[in-house]
């Protein structure tokens, strides 16, 4: 007859334990005296060994990553499978040793995720007879999450945000990858906005502000050059004032005072015996040339 505990257990109370309310445990059945055989018993039924490579994050030659096919509760949830197809008790020592590397290796890479505290690895190998191990992450800060029950939590906390949820599987990928494999996780693209929107942006920032600002330092800059224009002014007239002219009475005199040097180097430059006399000799002369020059262009004509 199957044994029936008479009352839920201890770990109901544990804070990490997901329900509440009245619980009852379910009736054991009795014992079967063959198991079932696992999913992918047998190699030409095996889903792990069928799957192409493109259909994991992270791929080498001997292991493979995957992913579930749309984001969950966790940050992260992940199963490490040989390439090969074997059970955990039946690995070869080369497999068995790289093993417990790859474990230590992805732990880390998922445990260097923001928002990852911890990261619950379990095997269970009820399900399919491929090797697969799940690696687990509990959000930081998530204290009822510890313990044995976080597979359950991933089943009732809201999905994540699917953009944070490709981002993380490409860091793993890429984390992964620095010791060798091939990443194949693609970060999400990158949500931008047309030209068109940033311009309009552009235009409603300019503002009244704006435009008093513009103006008051153009009103600025006028003044500035009316003072400059000021102050040359005054050079110009100083030295007139000192002088006890005005200015166009000192420009009178300074051109008189050039045209009385004119004419001293002039005379200083004419032959001895020179004077007004023989100037107005060659003026004579020069115009009876012209004369004589002219009546032979009419004879010519």
């Amino acid at each position: 007859m199957p044994h029936t505990p008479a009352s839920v257990p201890d770990f109901a109370r544990w804070p990490s334990f997901p329900f509440e309310g009245d619980l009852r445990v379910k009736q054991l059945n009795d014992p079967v005296d063959a198991e079932p055989p696992r999913k992918g018993e047998g190699l030409a039924e095996c889903s792990s060994c069928a799957a192409p490579d493109d259909a994991y994050i992270w791929v080498s030659e001997r292991w493979r990553v995957r992913a579930m096919d749309r984001p969950t509760g966790l940050p992260m949830v992940l199963i490490l499978e040989s390439r090969s197809h074997f059970d955990l008790g039946d690995l070869p020592n080369l497999l068995a040793a790289e093993l417990g590397v790859m474990t230590v290796r992805l732990e880390r890479a998922i445990r260097s995720l923001d928002g990852v505290a911890r990261v619950h690895v379990n095997r269970w190998g009820d399900g399919s007879a491929h090797l697969h191990l799940w690696f687990l992450a509990r959000p930081y800060g998530q204290l009822q999450l510890r313990g044995t029950f976080l597979s359950l939590w991933d089943s009732i906390l809201p999905p994540i945000p699917e953009s944070r949820w490709r981002e993380n599987l490409a860091l793993v990928a890429a984390w992964l990858a620095e010791f060798g494999g091939r990443p194949l996780a693609e970060p999400p693209r990158i949500e931008w906005r047309a030209p068109s929107s940033l311009t309009e942006q552009g235009s409603a920032a300019f503002d009244s502000d704006d435009a008093t600002d513009i103006a008051e330092t153009a009103t600025a800059a006028d003044e500035t050059r009316g003072q400059t224009e000021s102050v040359l002014a005054m050079e110009l007239i100083e030295p007139a004032t000192d002088l006890g002219l005005l200015p166009s009475q000192q420009l009178s005199s300074q051109q008189s005072e050039r045209d009385d040097q004119e004419k001293a180097i002039a005379g200083a430059a004419l032959p001895p015996g020179s004077g007004s006399d023989a100037g107005r000799a060659g003026h004579q002369r020069g115009e009876q040339a012209a004369e004589v020059q002219a009546g032979s262009l009419d004879g010519e004509r």
